[in-house]
């Protein structure tokens, strides 16, 4: 955002480690809270009647310390192993923010090789909570297929669908982009899929999570209807 006020397309040493630190620091946060939204509505629908046992305000605050944990321990990880390798394949990075896969590209040392591993290593993990929450969903839709309600059965789908949908985006795209062979890389494919669980995933989260609330829509329906009176 800074670079696209100030009309550069330039960023320091230190400004790309930073960057990295918190790309990944969010993005493993952000997967983390997402793994437990999964778990949420399972225990919401499938043992209601043990909610507030399984999910007190306690419980809630340790699992949201420990999603922030492994936000800041991963990036910690990255950052510093990425940054330790020297690189002298060029100071251009092809992408859009300073992207692992693309720095590693720069590096002439044959040390990226434990950069790699450690990316395996969390596309496995990355891997393990999607199967986590897949499971928790199959649950989720088995205990939602027996209500015999149509209208909660509606309103159950309505709640878990858009969750499982950003999800599956996110984690398909980010292992894609990061685990890709090398030979079916390209700039204009890189692209798309950086902005594909960089940029989508936060922008349709707010319409998710919160055009589900009624009184947000009924304000949001009077501002429409506001602009298009004016006009």
């Amino acid at each position: 955002m800074a670079n696209s006020f100030w009309d550069s397309r330039a960023i320091s040493y230190t400004g790309c480690a930073v960057q990295v630190f918190f790309v990944f620091c969010l993005f493993a946060a952000e997967f983390s809270l997402l793994t437990i939204m999964s778990y949420d509505r399972y225990v919401a629908i499938c043992r209601p009647l043990h909610y507030e046992t399984l999910l007190g305000s306690r419980v809630c605050v340790h699992m949201a310390g420990a999603a922030w944990s492994c936000g800041v321990l991963f990036a910690l990880l990255h950052t510093a192993n990425t940054f330790s390798l020297p690189l002298c394949q060029g100071n251009v990075v092809d992408q859009f923010f300073c992207e692992i896969p693309q720095i590693l590209k720069l590096s002439c040392s044959t040390s990226y090789l434990r950069e790699l591993w450690l990316l395996v290593v969390n596309a496995c993990s990355v891997s393990g909570c999607f199967v986590f929450m897949v499971v928790s969903y199959v649950q989720i839709f088995r205990a939602v297929l027996r209500i015999p309600s149509q209208q909660g059965r509606h309103k159950a789908f309505a709640t878990c669908l858009p969750h499982l949908a950003v999800v599956s985006l996110f984690v398909t795209t980010a292992i894609f982009a990061y685990l890709k062979p090398s030979s079916i890389s390209s700039p204009p494919l890189d692209l798309v899929v950086a902005v594909l669980y960089s940029v989508v995933p936060p922008a349709v989260n707010p319409l998710i999570y919160s055009l589900r609330n009624q009184e947000l829509k009924a304000a949001l329906s009077k501002v429409i209807t506001g602009c298009f009176q004016k006009e």
